[in-house]
């Protein structure tokens, strides 16, 4: 405790904030709405901690992100805050994270707290902690905004349930895409634990399923459901590997979302760890990738194969690099094609599907009226039909690869220099 005492709240802030970066869990898309206790915005802040989030809606929403503390009991080889790792240390109280969150909130800085940690002492008493922050907040405080926490594989049932009652998300990260890899980087963790925990949050938060908010008592266990983080380019494992992770933790855990993380290389790391990080446009090509197999009806046999080396190609997103490969489908009628297959023309997305669905029963559609239902004309011309537009000469996949590229790459340049 005496290595802590030195730390001013700034300086804890500071410290915890910058740990939490490596979690890119960070999101309260499809949180209902509670009541606001925002006062309004005074004076100024160095931004420390704040996370900024966006809903489908694509609202901004900002929360506190931080840590309860970077002291760790594990030795994961990947984190930084591993208990080998020479970091500096620092550790909030519970009254010091409600004081913080509250004091953030009614001056219009965040909408909400992400809150993770460090293992101290063993998982039951980390957990308890953190739950202990989220109830006081709620019953104490009377806070309204956006709760997510990351709870912890192995703290026992109980806490993980009384968070449920007070989180709007809760949030077990899977770590690593397979078993064996979890296995050589992080041996204090069991992938048992860590999928017996996400059948039990599943298992809550289908029992609560469908209750009527009641506002005299807590709002319903985890409303916003349950995500978890995988670290990508850490191991070997190829994107159809941790996309196949993703594919199953979707189906048999019903997971709002699957957060992709690129690996970033730590100070004094493991000799088994890689010394460069994976490209940025690796990350961003399985998010679209997850994004297919969630909204468009994609499986992941589709998407990636074999074929390709089980991974995704980096210069074209990858329905675009499907329809290349399957151009026999195309062209696509907008008149006539059903939902399903105007889901796969590249450049159409859910919303303008909808548009063109909804348009077309009043009347047919041309090429100028499918332009002012989509974001991109010329990526669609290529792969649709109209009354006055056939892509004629446009259907040789490997000049119309080369077409698109140019605009690939400089999209991959501004990723990378991100």
């Amino acid at each position: 405790m005496s290595q802590m005492a030195k730390f001013s709240i700034r300086d804890k802030l500071a410290i915890l904030s910058d740990a939490a970066k490596y979690d890119a869990s960070c999101a309260s898309s499809g949180a209902q709405s509670r009541n606001s206790l925002k006062t309004g915005g005074i004076g100024s802040t160095e931004g420390h901690g704040i996370c900024h989030a966006y809903a489908p809606d694509g609202r901004c929403i900002s929360l506190l992100k931080i840590l309860m503390t970077n002291f760790c009991i594990y030795d994961c080889a990947y984190c930084v805050n591993r208990s080998s790792s020479n970091v500096q240390r620092a550790r909030f109280s519970v009254q010091e994270v409600v004081d913080l969150t509250m004091n953030f909130y009614k001056r219009n800085y965040i909408e909400g707290l992400f809150l993770s940690s460090g293992i101290v002492r063993n998982s039951d008493y980390t957990m308890e902690e953190m739950v202990r922050i989220a109830r006081k907040l709620r019953l104490e405080e009377n806070f309204a905004g956006y709760i997510h926490l990351k709870t912890i594989p192995d703290a026992a049932p109980k806490l993980i349930e009384e968070a449920g009652l007070f989180a709007d998300r809760l949030s077990i990260n899977i770590e690593l895409p397979t078993d064996v890899a979890l296995g050589a980087f992080a041996p204090e963790k069991n992938p048992r634990d860590i999928r017996r925990s996400m059948a039990h949050l599943r298992e809550k938060i289908e029992e609560h399923k469908g209750e009527k908010r009641d506002r005299r008592k807590p709002a319903k266990f985890s409303a916003s459901g349950q995500s978890t983080q995988m670290i990508v380019g850490a191991d070997g494992a190829d994107d159809d590997a941790v996309l196949g992770r993703s594919e199953n933790l979707y189906g048999n855990y019903r997971l709002k979302r699957v957060y992709y993380s690129a690996f970033s290389p730590i100070p004094d790391s493991s000799a088994k760890l890689p010394l460069v990080k994976p490209p940025l446009m690796r990350e961003h090509r399985l998010y679209q990738a997850d994004w297919l197999m969630r909204f468009y009806g994609f499986d992941r046999g589709e998407i990636v194969s074999g074929g390709d080396g089980g991974m995704l190609d980096l210069a074209i997103d990858p329905k675009l690099a499907w329809a290349l490969k399957n151009r026999g489908r195309f062209p696509v009628d907008v008149n006539r094609a059903d939902r399903e297959m105007l889901l796969r023309v590249p450049g159409f997305g859910t919303r303008a599907v909808k548009r063109i669905l909804s348009t077309r029963r009043f009347r047919t559609l041309r090429l100028d009226d499918v332009a002012k239902l989509c974001q991109s004309i010329d990526k669609v011309r290529p792969f649709i039909l109209t009354p006055d537009w056939s892509p004629g000469g446009l259907t040789d996949s490997a000049g119309l690869r080369d077409n698109f590229l140019p605009k690939a790459r400089k999209q991959a340049l501004q990723l990378e220099l991100f």
